[in-house]
């Protein structure tokens, strides 16, 4: 309430101005310019609808502005998007809609989304989607994710998959000690993997994705890229639906 009362005296302070320098050009007396800037305010008063229409305008027309913007920011980067050469590629990888996702093992919105992205792709059947590690919530995620990269050079795409859906459930802290347990949970070699941890492939992996996700201004995760469609924040499986079959019928 005390935002729309910020922003109504705003407005008011504004149309005032604006009334003020209209009636300057204009050929009245000094009685006829304040009673019409007084006539106009009070009419603002009287009707703030008008107010919060303007303000729905504005809205629109940011929304309008920042889906074209993160549109050409998908387009400009899409080859750098799914085709790295690096990143994890699930689901079907022939699928009509590619869907990309930045994403941070500590994120709880990514850990609310994971089961809702595995049952899109599971019962779709055609969407492929690109693993994109963004580790951005300190040191445990930037562990996380060098553990996961890793394990995808050492051990391939399967124990990589396996990997990635145990952290993302891991309720313990991330530390070395939690990490072998992984490994050892899926009889993968974990010495050879923290070793690769500190490679400068992984290094190269990880700083690479944050430099994509600056160019496409991505401050959070999850962030979800479907076709040319930039998705900042958590979705629910409805919505991600919806949103691949917008980007079906594009075709």
């Amino acid at each position: 309430m005390r935002l729309i009362s910020t922003i109504l005296a705003l407005l008011l302070i504004t149309t005032s101005t604006f009334a003020q320098n209209v009636t300057a050009d204009i050929n009245m007396t000094d009685a006829q310019r304040n009673a019409f800037r007084a006539e106009v305010r009070a009419y603002l008063i009287d009707n703030p609808g008008v107010i919060m229409e303007a303000i729905a305008v504005l809205e629109d027309r940011q929304e309008q502005a920042e889906a074209a913007r993160d549109e050409n920011l998908a387009q400009v980067n899409m080859d750098a998007l799914i085709n790295d050469g690096v990143s994890f590629v699930g689901g079907n990888p022939d699928g009509d809609i590619t869907i990309i996702e930045f994403t941070d093992y500590r994120c709880g919105f990514c850990r609310r989304a994971h089961p809702e992205v595995a049952e899109l792709i599971s019962s779709d059947g055609n969407i492929r989607i690109i693993t994109k590690e963004f580790p951005i919530l300190g040191e445990q995620s930037m562990l996380a994710s060098q553990f996961a990269v890793a394990t995808m050079t050492i051990a391939g795409d399967k124990a990589y998959k396996q990997i990635s859906d145990a952290l993302i459930v891991l309720q313990s802290e991330v530390t070395p000690a939690s990490l072998s347990s992984l490994a050892s949970a899926f009889d993968l070699n974990a010495d050879a993997i923290f070793a690769e941890m500190q490679s400068d492939a992984t290094k190269l992996v990880l700083n690479n994705n944050r430099a994509l996700g600056d160019k496409m201004q991505i401050t959070g995760t999850p962030t979800f890229i479907f076709g040319d469609q930039i998705v900042r924040g958590y979705i629910n499986l409805t919505q991600m639906r919806q949103i691949v079959e917008q980007e079906r019928n594009k075709g």
